[in-house]
């Protein structure tokens, strides 16, 4: 569908409102408070991605910390958008704005099925804690003198956790355990990783998902957003708002069928299109970075750091040049485990907060189709 063309900086709203002012210049000496809803909600998503975008660099984007900020900015343009809901119900009664808000509230459910699986995707990140916690405890020069045991130890704790980390297409395992009992079956190492209850069933997929919410959405038409009095616009910016985020955590977070090549367009004349679209280049720049050294299992910083860091320990302790009796040695095992406590520490601050808000982001949603469908309900009985 071709993009409506409006001048930069002015939304259609503003424009709406300078061509009625024409028709009749007495018709609006009092502000249009729907107009300033709309537009101070477009501006509020604006301006929260452009913060984001501003602290996405390098070592920041993808790490909990900023997906955590981008959940609780998802979470406050989600609550908005529910208050202008409730403050136009009958509206939403009205055509187009039943369709477009019904297709909304299609794709949100989508949504809610990737925070269950994202959600499930932080319980296999706490096995991998576990994991390293035991590498960390068997290698702690601190404590101890490192024998032969502490070593044995931490080889099949390193073992374990490089498994764990497959990709799901990557592992002879490609079937998860839907209990939490160990597997009895000949590989014990992939029974211990994939010993987890999933909320989602073997077949779903991250990627077919994020095509769903994405799926024939395009920018309202210009007579759909005069019909609505600008709410199409609304719901396609949070709609977009929606698919971005989920995008980000399929992204981030190891999940089934993991697919990053979802269609993006978002026409720059939104204000707040140019800091997302900027974001998801970021993404997709730091995705070809990790695809060419291994195919990982989420961007999240934090899994790049455990990945990084577990490899080059175990790569120095299996080395044939590797003795106990090596100073040189000793110090650099000591140097790689401060590094796997260091990340170790960052998850342990970082993944209950993270998984909250994942908890969150699923109740507003469904707080906002549950209120939105049952006054709708009712609205429709009194006619």
């Amino acid at each position: 569908m071709p993009e409506t063309e409006y001048s930069f900086g002015r939304s259609f709203l503003s424009l709406r409102r300078d061509q009625a002012h024409l028709m009749d210049p007495t018709s609006f000496s009092e502000p249009m408070t729907m107009e300033v809803e709309l537009d101070s909600f477009q501006r509020q998503v604006a301006e929260k991605f452009i913060d984001l975008n501003a602290s996405a660099d390098e070592d920041e984007i993808l790490s909990l910390e900023w997906i955590g900020k981008l959940l609780d900015s998802f979470l406050c343009c989600q609550e908005d958008f529910r208050v202008i809901i409730f403050n136009h119900k009958p509206q939403l009664l009205k055509q187009p704005m039943d369709r477009l808000i019904e297709e909304y509230f299609e794709r949100s459910v989508k949504a809610l099925d990737v925070c269950n699986a994202i959600r499930d995707g932080i319980e296999q990140i706490r096995q991998w804690q576990k994991l390293i916690e035991i590498v960390i405890s068997a290698l702690d020069t601190n404590q101890r003198q490192l024998g032969e045991g502490e070593i044995h130890r931490a080889k099949k704790a390193l073992i374990d956790l490089a498994i764990g980390m497959l990709d799901e297409k990557d592992s002879s395992n490609t079937h998860r355990n839907r209990s939490f009992t160990r597997n009895k079956d000949h590989n014990q190492h992939i029974g211990y990783i994939r010993s987890l209850s999933w909320s989602v069933s073997r077949s779903w997929s991250a990627s077919r998902q994020l095509q769903g919410i994405g799926n024939n959405l395009a920018t309202p038409r210009a007579s759909d957003v005069m019909a609505t009095n600008g709410l199409a616009l609304t719901v396609y910016t949070m709609t977009s708002i929606l698919l971005f985020v989920t995008w980000v955590l399929v992204a981030a977070i190891p999940c089934q069928d993991r697919g990053l090549h979802v269609h993006f367009y978002f026409p720059r004349h939104f204000q707040w299109a140019v800091p997302v679209m900027s974001l998801h280049d970021k993404i997709m720049d730091e995705s070809k970075k990790r695809d060419k050294k291994k195919k990982g299992c989420g961007l999240l910083r934090e899994i790049n750091q455990i990945e990084r860091n577990s490899r080059m320990l175990s790569d120095l302790i299996d080395s044939d040049n590797f003795s106990l009796t090596d100073e040189k040695c000793t110090l650099e095992v000591k140097e790689r485990v401060q590094e796997l406590m260091n990340v170790c520490e960052a998850i342990k601050e970082g993944l209950d907060p993270f998984d909250r808000k994942v908890r969150d982001v699923f109740h507003q949603i469904v707080r906002t189709r549950t209120e939105a469908l049952d006054s709708l309900g009712k609205l429709q009985n009194q006619e």
